[in-house]
């Protein structure tokens, strides 16, 4: 399935995007690069798309001035009091209509008009003449080097003598590597040399441009003094400017330039689950979430053993403080979140284990990125880190215990209840017989009766006695095995509630730093 080809229009938005994404996260040179050309390729297209502007950058003594003029057909310079040298940039221009807001974004105040046209076909052209960019004077170097941004034709002017100097490679030509279809190359003063030094030279210098980055780029061979090669210069000139391509190739060699160093980098390995849970685990160790539950389970023994053990002892249950209520935790979760429990503070093992969690799934985020986009991940983990230990705190406020019986087991309650009411009737009617033997005569024949040879109120105290003990024993033993579910209830809802707080404390805000990088890495891509 084929791919649209991206617009410049939709290239440039999205070179702005990655500009917005990546501001703070990248280097202010690399930023202020991509504000650059997103600027300037737009301030261009909004001005005259006619003109071809057309740049001669040179080092002093290149004879770049004098190649300039011999290609223009006379020496502008002549006509200028104030240009003695190259100090500020001249404009030769043909067909100047339309070209007055282009130039004065260009800066250039110095504006010759040229009659006719530059060649047949190549539409209105704009030369420029500018400083050197070796002058000792910063603010010749700072024009050509800003010129050299917004011009859309690059003429390189060089000598036999300074060809190869590291200023014209390392500080102009290499930046500019990718502009190959708006660059052209030429060494001046080629008749210095004999004919085969003069071809040597010129072969070097291509394959020094080669090296620089550029490619497809032939040396033209010039001399200003002779007229050689000017012509071959004024139709390599011609050749760029009729083809009215010019701007946007420019501006597509900028795109290219500016998104180069980023859309190399290595693809970003994934965050799995298995680092969330690790995260989780070590979370939850923190939060203390064994100690919980062993709470919540002696809290539940507690109160069951009070609801369904031997009426005669389990009141001595409610002479103990409650587990949870010591600690300042209820059953029931604490939905507004600012109920805090008196669960110890995280004392600086569990500080460290929380540490370590937030730390190891923090690197698995980082894993890829860029160094300053990995120190934006490291300052976000810091700043979670200190607050952590509070939201694990109400990590155990928030989550429902399963400490309160169910109803259920009021059944056993009640069957207490009537075992103690069975033995004190048997004991009653012990009384009631010996103390008051008359009161009996008129419902029983026999004031003691029995049943089997065993006298019935002895069967009741016997009887409702040992079932309140074997009931309490019961549930005692059955509420032991019931708190080991009550323990992994209560560390699996703890658990969950953890999971959730580091998933919006820990987990968002360190993976919404990797997705910024990689919409930044995305929008690059667009770019390019």
């Amino acid at each position: 399935m084929f791919r649209r080809k991206a617009s410049i229009t939709e290239r440039l938005e999205a070179l702005r995007q990655a500009a917005e994404l990546g501001e703070g996260l990248i280097s202010p040179a690399e930023h202020a690069a991509l504000v650059r050309v997103a600027d300037a390729a737009s301030e261009r297209r909004a001005l005259s798309g006619e003109h071809t502007v057309i740049g001669f950058f040179g080092a002093t003594g290149s004879g770049k001035t004098s190649l300039f003029n011999a290609v223009v057909g006379e020496d502008l310079g002549l006509t200028a009091a104030r240009r003695p040298t190259t100090s500020s940039p001249l404009a030769a221009v043909w067909d100047p209509q339309g070209s007055e807001e282009l130039l004065d974004w260009l800066q250039v105040e110095d504006r010759r008009n040229r009659p006719g046209e530059f060649a047949p076909g190549s539409g209105p052209v704009i030369l420029l003449d500018l400083p050197d960019f070796d002058s000792v004077e910063p603010v010749h170097r700072e024009i050509a080097t800003r010129l050299a941004g917004q011009v859309d034709v690059l003429v390189w002017v060089t000598d036999p003598e300074k060809y190869a100097d590291s200023i014209i490679h390392d500080h102009f030509i290499r930046p500019h590597a990718s502009h190959s279809a708006v660059t052209l190359a030429v060494l001046n003063k080629s008749d210095r040399l004999p004919g085969e030094d003069a071809r040597r030279v010129a072969a070097s210098l291509e394959q020094l441009l080669l090296d620089d980055g550029l490619k497809k780029v032939k040396v033209i061979r010039t001399s200003a003094r002779t007229g050689d090669g000017v012509d071959d210069l004024r139709q390599a000139i011609a050749k760029v400017a009729s083809a009215h391509s010019a701007q946007q190739s420019r501006i597509e060699a900028d795109l290219q330039t500016v998104t180069r160093p980023f859309v190399a980098k290595q693809k970003l390995s994934e965050v799995t689950a298995m680092d969330k849970r690790r995260l989780d685990d070590h979370l939850a160790e923190a939060a203390g979430a064994d100690r919980l539950a062993a709470v919540t389970a002696a809290a539940y023994r507690k109160r069951l053993g009070q609801k369904t053990g031997w009426l005669l002892t389990s009141w001595l249950l409610r002479l103990r403080a409650d587990p949870l209520k010591r600690l300042g935790l209820r059953e029931e979760a604490d939905e507004l979140g600012v109920h805090r429990s008196s669960l110890p503070q995280l004392d600086a093992s569990g500080r460290a284990v929380a540490n370590r969690g937030v730390r190891a799934y923090a690197e698995a985020v980082a894993a890829g990125l860029p160094e300053r986009w990995a120190s934006a991940v490291v300052d976000e983990t810091e700043a979670i880190v200190d607050t952590l230990p509070e939201e694990l705190d109400r990590a155990a406020a928030r989550t429902k215990l399963p400490a309160q019986p169910s109803r259920a087991w009021g059944v056993f309650t009640l069957i207490q209840w009537l075992a103690l009411l069975a033995a004190l009737v048997g004991i009653g009617w012990y009384l009631l017989a010996a103390f008051l033997p008359g009161v009996l005569y008129p419902f029983l024949d026999d004031i003691i009766p029995t049943v089997e040879g065993w006298p019935i109120p002895t069967l009741l105290i016997v009887g409702g006695l040992l079932l309140g003990i074997v009931l309490g024993m019961f549930t005692g033993v059955f509420g032991l095995a019931i708190g080991s579910g009550v323990k992994h209830r209560t560390r699996r809802a703890l658990r969950r509630e953890v999971a959730s707080i580091s998933q919006t404390r820990v987990v968002e805000p360190l993976l919404a730093v990797r997705s910024r990088y990689l919409e930044f890495l995305d929008a690059i891509r667009r770019a390019a």
